[in-house]
């Protein structure tokens, strides 16, 4: 039901980083840029400390590598800023070790000037060369790099209003193909993205409560993980609660909840609160349409301890709760339950090999031995996981592996 490549929630994260120079942008171009992204439902981290210091803080690191797309809004002063320019690195950084993809917006400056350090550009990025010294030729590399890239230009793209536009849509269109490469990675889930989407998508405009349901190990966080990277930038609020179970065994569940809180209250620092302030919080909710994943939940008192009631959401918001304990759906009053059933046959080999051997097909020297490991797993994911150990070892007996 997995792959090598992650299927984990973008949980609590962002779709989109912008990264701009504060004097030039902040007031006009990227907060109607923010506005804009917003909207459309994309979730997206803007820093709004004006107060910056020579060295991006560790919180801005971590919103830049949690972000799917960055997008570097070019200025005249960019490059007068250390601090723009250390973000740079990082976001190219994060595009060449996990892929992240990176936009630039060249908002009247010239790309070229960008690409080279002339004209303009280059007056704002030499006021750095006597404090930074050997920093300049990294930056400069970082400046060229992400001016090679294809991205928008505000002298070619008029009104301005069409330029936002164009960007939104763009970002949507990569999130979208994202999310379709992300999934075709996850051996056996597409159709049943698909089967959940529908039910999902009722039409009800009440509250909406999906259970999934199945055995450990069968693939209920990857497939409830997927759905939710897929939905979650149509929802004013949403959060991706894992392993409620084991939260609640170890104490973690006040934690947990000011997380979730805080998500759905659009990143507010929420304190954490006794059971007795837990209705207000929720209360002010009501009017926020919003996503929960609840991942592996055993007892209908975890929900309540989280959120209070499911209901208290507003209209067209989505609950999906995660168990292996059927009656637990029962007493949360889901609106329909999704058993996850056993990989067939052919998936399950895909699988193997895609665990064993980082592809789809397998040689014929290795068809027999993994067909008897494929038959013993029953289509369970998890302990297909488990037997790859064992053949990783070479630990072969006659054509078998024990």
């Amino acid at each position: 039901m997995a792959s090598s490549s992650s299927s984990h929630p973008r949980n609590n994260k962002y779709d989109v980083f912008l990264s701009f120079k504060g004097e030039d942008t902040r007031d006009n171009f990227t907060s109607h840029l923010y506005s804009a992204l917003s909207q459309k439902g994309i979730e997206t981290f803007i820093d709004n400390d004006l107060k910056r210091g020579d060295e991006i803080s560790q919180s801005l690191v971590d919103a830049i590598e949690a972000s799917s797309i960055s997008i570097i809004i070019f200025s005249e002063s960019y490059a007068s800023s250390s601090w723009c320019l250390d973000e740079l690195l990082r976001i190219l950084e994060c595009k060449t070790n996990y892929g992240q993809i990176v936009i630039p917006v060249f908002y009247r400056v010239d790309p070229s000037h960008v690409r080279k350090q002339s004209g303009n550009f280059e007056d704002s990025f030499s006021k750095l060369e006597e404090q930074f010294p050997d920093r300049m030729q990294t930056w400069r590399i970082a400046l060229t790099e992400a001016a090679n890239l294809s991205g928008f230009d505000s002298h070619v793209i008029r009104p301005e209003s069409h330029l936002i536009e164009e960007i939104a849509n763009e970002v949507l269109e990569r999130l979208d193909d994202t999310f379709q490469s992300e999934s075709k990675d996850l051996v056996g889930v597409e159709s049943r993205i698909k089967e959940i989407e529908a039910l999902l998508g009722t039409g009800s405009t009440d509250v909406y409560k999906l259970g999934i349901w199945g055995i450990g190990g069968i693939g209920k966080t990857t497939i409830a993980g997927a759905i939710f990277n897929k939905i979650s930038r149509h929802f004013e609020g949403s959060y991706f609660a894992h392993n409620v179970r084991d939260a609640d065994q170890t104490g973690r569940l006040p934690h947990l909840r000011q997380e979730l809180l805080s998500a759905l209250l659009g990143g507010e620092n929420v304190k954490n609160i006794p059971n007795t302030g837990l209705n207000f919080q929720s209360k002010r909710l009501t009017s926020r349409k919003v996503l929960i994943v609840f991942d592996d939940v055993n007892h209908l008192r975890q929900i309540e301890f989280l959120i209070g009631h499911l209901d208290w959401f507003a209209s067209g918001s989505r609950i999906i709760i995660t168990t292996r304990d059927k009656q637990v759906l029962s007493s949360c009053w889901v609106n329909q339950i999704y058993q996850v059933k056993e990989l067939g046959g052919v998936d399950a080999l895909k699988l193997f090999s895609r665990f064993a051997f980082g592809r789809d097909h397998l040689d014929a020297s290795y068809l027999e031995p993994t067909k008897e490991i494929v038959k013993y797993a029953q289509g369970v994911p998890l302990v297909l996981k488990v037997w790859v150990r064992y053949y990783s070892k070479g630990e072969k007996r006659n054509g078998k592996v024990q």
